[in-house]
């Protein structure tokens, strides 16, 4: 058995050779979209053979090695201008074959373009580093990539694909497709071992991002417990009606709650049910706070948007992030007051690597932290041109972190084409100068 097992393989493998020198003559053959996923399945660089001139192996080589070192999901190819690779749509399509989340740039022709999934770059970085590379007018391919691969390497989020093999990528060889022929007998293997791997890799990530919002959602859960003891509501207190005991019991009940769905919690999206709960019950505090003074029962809205700690809003308000376009958001009372008197809002600010920050400017770890407390899909309007915001594309953005794709994570087709940012389609496209 062993005996016919090998002698099947190294057929293969002869075919395989065999194929390798027929096909060497024949190397300026025509290539397609699926060509080029292929090999960017195995490495972040690929130069169609009809685009040689354009990129020297040598370059090309130096180039995959300076992403791979990065560990960032950056995939770069040189292709021809042909009716295989439709200006309009390559970049798209090439998205599409390879299934990796990541960032793609393509130098077609003189031209060049690029485009990334929101979990790996949003659209407007993508539209600025790519202008910015636009602007040094027409220059070599090996210049123009560099520059474009040296300005996203830090902005990409993610990590290289578990399919690259940074140990062998040294350029198509025999050897190299000799392998891949093996590699196909084995390839259910193969396909579960990349698998397992982005599933590790992902459970991870999880993990870490859960434990960074376990001490934001504590505090809020503490808080509460706080806001709660300070009511010091008694539910057979002189004047205490079924409506205030309704809303006391609620508040208690969502306070119980929190605590259970926090302690539960394994995944982010967990949490999203934690602040739902908290939203809740700070409006039933709101409102049992209301009916002892004697005044009306506040308008159900959504929590102020700079601290939902704050309780339910009060009003809206015109505001603006630094740099930012203003915009319209839910407010406090005495947040409002701070705004119209030209002083700074008070922010929830959470750790990152950088010090504490809005939570805005925040990692996607906390959109199903946010997602609770403002509903509807409101936030990322609320949110727009912040880096959370950029994260968040549909009503749906705060129950993806834990069950999406981030970058380098194999998604085949599986992508929102909207979500797949860059210039095409706005206006700068495949142009060799500035841009427009």
């Amino acid at each position: 058995m062993k005996t016919r097992v090998f002698s099947a393989l190294s057929g293969l493998l002869l075919a395989l050779s065999a194929a390798v020198f027929v096909a060497a003559p024949g190397a300026q053959a025509a290539t397609g979209p699926e060509t080029v996923a292929e090999a960017l399945k195995d490495g972040p660089v690929y130069v169609d053979p009809r685009a040689s001139a354009q990129l020297s192996q040598a370059d090309a080589d130096a180039l995959a090695k300076k992403i791979e070192k990065a560990d960032k999901p950056v995939f770069v190819a040189v292709l021809p201008e042909s009716a295989e690779f439709p200006a309009d749509s390559v970049l798209r399509t090439l998205r599409t074959e390879t299934g990796i989340t990541g960032l793609y740039a393509v130098r077609l022709g003189d031209g060049f373009d690029a485009g990334a999934d929101r979990s790996v770059m949003s659209g407007q970085a993508v539209r600025n580093v790519t202008d910015a590379v636009k602007a040094t007018g027409s220059v070599d391919a090996e210049t123009q990539l560099n520059n474009f691969v040296d300005q996203a390497l830090p902005q990409t989020r993610g990590s290289a694909p578990a399919s690259w093999d940074t140990a062998s990528q040294e350029g198509a060889s025999t050897t190299t497709l000799i392998a891949a022929g093996v590699i196909a007998v084995a390839g259910g293997a193969g396909a579960y071992t990349i698998v397992r791997r982005n599933r590790a890799k992902m459970a991870e990530r999880e993990r870490e991002a859960l434990d960074k919002l376990r001490v934001v959602v504590d505090e809020d859960i503490t808080a509460f417990g706080e806001e709660l003891d300070r009511l010091d509501f008694h539910p057979g207190e002189p004047g205490a009606d079924d409506a205030m005991r309704k809303d006391y019991e609620h508040g208690l009940d969502s306070y119980e709650k929190a605590k259970s769905v926090m302690a539960s919690a394994r995944r982010p999206d967990d949490v999203r049910g934690v602040t739902e709960a908290l939203e809740g019950g700070r409006f039933s505090l709101a409102s049992l706070a209301a009916r002892r003074e004697g005044a009306p029962v506040p308008e159900r809205r959504a929590p102020c948007f700079f601290d939902p700690r704050h309780g339910p809003s009060a009003e809206d308000a015109t505001w603006a992030p630094a740099g930012g376009t203003a915009r319209t958001v839910p407010v406090c009372a005495a947040d409002a007051v701070r705004l119209r008197e030209g002083h700074d809002p008070m922010t929830r600010t959470v750790e990152t690597a950088d010090g504490r920050r809005p939570y805005w400017e925040a990692g996607p770890a906390y959109g199903p932290w946010a997602g609770g407390y403002f509903g509807g899909g409101i936030l990322p309007g609320l949110l727009v041109g912040t880096t959370l915001g950029s994260l968040m594309s549909s009503p749906a953005y705060a129950s993806d972190y834990g069950a999406g794709y981030e970058g380098g994570d194999y998604s085949g087709g599986d992508f929102n084409g909207s979500d797949f940012g860059g210039d095409f389609g706005g206006g700068g496209g495949f142009d060799a100068g500035g841009g427009f």
